[in-house]
């Protein structure tokens, strides 16, 4: 039998001590608490008298209980989960999210994680409530959003460890759920391009062919002004981005804003609808709204691109599956350091892994390609 002392008993089995203590634990699956027995190997018999083996438990006990020998208390059992994101991590990554991304980040984590969450200590969390919640999340989720998910609560517990709230992190060894809904991967044809363009006047055609041709995201595209085109230079350069009714003065990367070059025939169409703009000053947006002021991403995708698809009956078209494609279709235009620079990427892992797609004509070509170099004869290679 085990022997009880304090908050625990210690047990020989074989030639080790082992230990045993209760804790109360949250059940997933209910959302009910429940206790559970936790076990603990505390060492050898040869090394440990059973008193040694009592204190080596106590020890351990206040290690995952957050109480030292001495009964100070380490961390406050009634602390949130909610509470502690919303006042120990938000507030630190204020600091470095900046304002639209944090607005973003922010409703994510409260409908995923402080909402299912909110009022259960933080001291009941375990890696096997937080992994049935990412498997939960793994059905109604995409690919995406879950392994954003993960991330998020992997930094929250580690925090709350850093910060000594907790002894030890119960996400460290989460992991994302095997089967995940992929995320949208649609490409177009140059044929299916060049379409959409032909139907579209001067205004729709020049943004989406200057949108095509340099890979541009919707928040540069937008926030393009008159000042920024050389047409002598056949260039225009990147300044500032528009995102969620706002101006800013940055960009997605260190690679965002710059120079961009314009193919000749494009400089010449872009001078055309200057011509026809209602404002062209220097500070006027290049493609305004009825009142002139910058265009919103949802309502032209909504308006234009979604129309343009249904008519043309395209699988989908949005600047996302523009880029996308561009980046895939670009595969036989350059090599991946070009279209890394064409999607001004800070990483080529970003360009090959997220935006290029593989093209089926291209791998069947390579596949035919290795083929005809294994039949090649004998004599044949002599005579190279």
């Amino acid at each position: 039998m085990g022997t009880s002392h304090q908050r625990g008993w210690v047990r020989l089995r074989g030639k080790k001590w082992y230990g045993y203590y209760r804790r109360t634990v949250l059940n997933p699956i209910r959302n009910e608490q429940k206790i559970d027995t936790v076990q603990v190997i505390l060492g050898q018999k040869s090394r440990l008298t059973k008193f040694q083996a009592r204190d080596r438990l106590e020890q351990e006990i206040a290690k995952q209980n957050g109480h030292t020998q001495a009964g100070h208390v380490m961390n406050d059992g009634a602390v949130t989960f909610g509470w502690f994101v919303r006042n120990r991590f938000f507030p630190l990554k204020d600091a470095k999210w900046r304002p639209e991304t944090a607005k973003v980040k922010k409703l994510i984590i409260k409908k995923d994680l402080i909402d299912p969450f909110d009022g259960i200590p933080l001291e009941n969390f375990d890696r096997f409530t937080l992994q049935v919640h990412l498997n939960k999340l793994g059905v109604t989720r995409s690919k995406d959003r879950v392994l954003q998910i993960k991330a998020y609560m992997k930094d929250i517990f580690a925090e709350a460890v850093e910060q000594d709230f907790l002894i030890k992190d119960p996400a460290r060894k989460v992991s994302p759920p095997a089967h995940l809904r992929e995320t949208d991967k649609t490409t177009l044809t140059w044929e299916q391009l060049r379409d959409a363009l032909g139907a579209l006047a001067l205004r729709d055609r020049v943004l989406l062919e200057l949108d095509m041709t340099n890979a541009l995201r919707p928040s540069e595209l937008f926030a393009l002004r008159w000042n920024s085109f050389k047409y002598e230079e056949s260039r225009m350069k990147v300044v500032e981005t528009v995102y969620k009714g706002a101006i800013r003065p940055w960009g997605k990367n260190k690679r965002s804003l710059g120079w961009v070059h314009l193919p000749k025939e494009l400089t010449e169409d872009l001078w055309l609808w200057k011509q026809e703009c209602p404002d062209a000053s220097p500070d006027a947006f290049i493609f305004p709204d009825a009142k002139g002021g910058f265009m919103d991403t949802g309502n032209y995708r909504k308006r234009v691109l979604h129309k343009l698809a249904r008519e043309l009956e395209l699988p989908k078209l949005t600047f996302q599956v523009i880029r996308r494609t561009i980046a895939t279709l670009a595969q036989k235009k350059g090599t991946v350091k070009d279209v890394q620079g064409l999607l001004r990427h800070s990483r080529a892992a970003t360009t090959t892994d997220v935006y290029m797609q593989e093209i089926p004509e291209s791998v069947r070509a390579t596949v035919n390609a290795i083929h005809q170099e294994l039949r090649v004869k004998p004599e044949n290679l002599g005579a190279n």
